[in-house]
């Protein structure tokens, strides 16, 4: 098999991307706080975010960003108009593309639930503006709540 063959194979069983994948994020904002999850996985591991992920095929943005939000945080939301839409891409030290994923950040409005970490969070809380400094905010998720 010559080398651009074990390439594609390679690519093709996800190491590496051949499209970009399309995520949700959701803008929960609840009493002045903001609903913030820690990344249990890449990328962004550690980092705190709003909750979001992949769109799953059939699914609206606003399905998605609701099924997230109950999968990570146990909390029921109902998803509205996008607030931002920008592109996520990080490459390895050769400079191929490890994850690229077109994220679309939805409004949305906290509707019941008792918070608590699932799927792939670590942690989640309701977190005031005041107090992002004391945790480890993705820099994505800094710029767009430090302008809302």
């Amino acid at each position: 098999m010559n080398q651009d063959m074990q390439t594609s194979r390679h690519h093709s069983r996800g190491a590496y991307p051949s499209l970009p994948r399309v995520a949700v994020g959701a803008v929960v904002r609840l009493e002045g706080s903001f609903l913030l999850v820690q990344r249990a996985n890449p990328p962004a591991q550690g980092q705190w975010s709003i909750p979001g992920g992949k769109i799953r095929l059939g699914e609206s943005m606003q399905q998605a960003a609701e099924r997230e939000v109950l999968e990570e945080t146990g909390l029921t939301v109902r998803a509205g108009l996008p607030v931002l839409t920008f592109d996520l891409i990080h490459r390895d030290k050769a400079g191929n593309i490890l994850f690229h994923y077109v994220i679309v950040d939805l409004w949305a409005e906290y509707v019941k639930g008792r918070i608590r970490a699932g799927a792939d969070a670590a942690r989640a809380a309701w977190i005031a503006p005041e107090n992002f400094p004391d945790f480890n905010l993705s820099p994505t998720t800094l710029d767009l709540l430090n302008s809302l």
